[in-house]
């Protein structure tokens, strides 16, 4: 099958069910902010910030480590499942026990400690979804993509029904009659706790949907193997880690950097959360390239044109980028309405986040060079550079511009991160990237926007119909320069 076709298949299977899931998952960023305050939303942005390090870790980087053994390591494919999975079992039971005996000290250091049962609710979630991690990377290895979205969206479902449950319904019985059999399941203490509570559930349900991909525990246990996948992966997890400190580290550190009281800090953290989720349509298609991407990179790799073929798919995949930045900050008037009203002061970061992300997505393709060369350790050090470039900048313009110097933090990240790895990729695994046409598409995105905000504001030309007009050029131009090209590839 034509390699594009495949690929741009594999995206679209992905990213519709990412798309699908995760924009009924979105939805529940306007029932958090509008039923909660910033101050109680800072809370669980802070956990689930520390929650993002901990899913990287607990995964061992061996998702990345099964696709490249599978098929190359002499074994048999459902032995080095088996390996992994045995062992992801095994260090998840000992996390999570560690952090059920600890819970009391660890919430009192988190100024939590009126909530131990937090940290058990949140370990459970984490030991779970980690081990359901390498299931569903074998799932993407047998390309069954369409079973990977439906429990993928199955998830979601569970987990927004049981948010709307408990936080609408039953709160709202228990305002009316809290003796009643549902009014009784909302108690006031617990309050952002039954977010953690439904997204526990949602987990066990996936868990339990993935339960045919589990059975391969009893393929055996090869500690060669095992060895070499450890050496490989682990550098993964160095890359992960500092990927989620780059992505994750501002919300995990604001309400200590920013100059005011611990509540007031919280409540910054709430809004600067809630406008972040504002990047979501970035994220999900990043997500959906990341799924379909990974095991395409690894598959192709042994083909004779494969770094022509890399060079292209970096080209569409940033011409699609800088259309999803366009549309969400053209139409910033229509999206912001997804959050409450108390969070939109922090609007303002949406376009820098985009942008950030953005750079994430051209990170993710130049990435290649390490995954295809076994420089796993060197590419440790790019996302390394890049997590002491956030720490930098977040220790430094976070208390001079508050939550909008996380922004530039994570910007500053990830452009770092993208420079440092095109320039190793052009050493290590050289491929004829379009440099000068990537940054013009962005430049022509930025200049866009920014003409649309002085049309807007100096001739009083309605948003919605100037940001049309500003979306459709860009669709015109990016028309003009690939489009026939692409229709081209997509009909060989």
């Amino acid at each position: 099958m034509n390699p594009f076709k495949r690929l741009a298949a594999q995206t679209a299977v992905y990213g519709i069910s990412s798309i699908v899931g995760r924009f009924i998952n979105y939805l529940l960023v306007p029932l958090f902010t509008y039923y909660f305050t910033p101050l109680e939303y800072g809370v669980v942005s802070e956990f689930y910030a520390y929650a993002g390090f901990f899913s990287v870790l607990l995964a061992f980087g061996f998702e990345t480590g099964y696709f490249r053994f599978r098929d190359s390591a002499g074994k048999q494919p459902d032995v080095v499942y088996a390996t992994a999975l045995r062992f992801l079992l095994a260090s998840n039971l000992v996390f999570f026990l560690a952090l059920l005996a600890g819970s009391d000290r660890l919430a009192q250091a988190l100024h939590h400690g009126e909530h131990p049962e937090y940290i058990w609710w949140m370990a459970a979630i984490l030991a779970m979804d980690a081990v359901g991690s390498i299931a569903f990377a074998r799932l993407r290895a047998q390309e069954k993509a369409l079973r990977f979205a439906v429990i993928k969206v199955v998830e979601i479902l569970v987990n927004v029904t049981l948010c709307l449950f408990l936080i609408v319904y039953c709160r709202g019985v228990h305002e009316q009659s809290p003796d009643s059999l549902f009014g009784a399941l909302w108690n006031p203490a617990v309050g952002v706790g039954y977010i953690f509570i439904a997204n526990l559930l949602a987990s066990a349900a996936k868990l339990l949907l993935l339960a045919p991909q589990l059975r391969g525990l009893t393929n055996g246990f090869d500690a060669a193997l095992f060895a070499r996948m450890l050496r490989y992966s682990l550098p993964m997890v160095i890359i992960g880690f500092a990927g989620v400190a780059n992505e994750m580290l501002d919300r995990a550190l604001m309400k200590y950097l920013l100059p005011y009281d611990m509540e007031t800090n919280l409540a910054q953290l709430g809004i600067y959360s809630a406008c972040y989720k504002l990047s979501i349509l970035m994220s999900l298609f990043i997500q959906a390239f990341r799924y379909a991407g990974e095991p395409f990179f690894f598959a192709h790799a042994k083909e004779r044109n494969a770094p022509q073929t890399y060079a292209a798919v970096l080209n569409y995949f940033v011409i699609f980028c800088v259309f999803i930045f366009l549309l969400v900050t053209l139409y910033i008037d229509v999206f912001q309405y997804f959050i409450g009203e108390a969070f939109r002061a922090g609007l303002g970061v949406v376009p820098v986040l985009l942008v950030a992300n953005l750079l994430l997505g051209v990170y993710v393709n130049l990435s290649i060079w390490y995954k295809l060369t076994d420089r796993t350790l060197m590419g440790a050090g790019v996302s390394i550079g890049g997590a002491l470039v956030t720490v930098g900048c977040l220790l430094w313009w976070v208390p001079l511009f508050g939550y909008m110097g996380a922004a530039w933090a994570t910007l500053a990240c990830y452009a770092s991160m993208v420079v440092a790895s095109y320039l190793l990729g052009r050493r290590y695994y050289p491929v004829p990237y379009n440099v000068t046409r990537a940054l013009g598409y962005i430049t022509l995105g930025i200049v866009l926007y920014l003409a649309n905000g002085q049309i807007v504001a100096g001739t009083g030309t309605p948003a919605l119909l100037s940001g049309t007009a500003m979306l459709l050029v860009y669709l015109a131009i990016a028309y003009a320069l690939d489009g026939r090209k692409l229709r081209h590839r997509l009909a060989q």
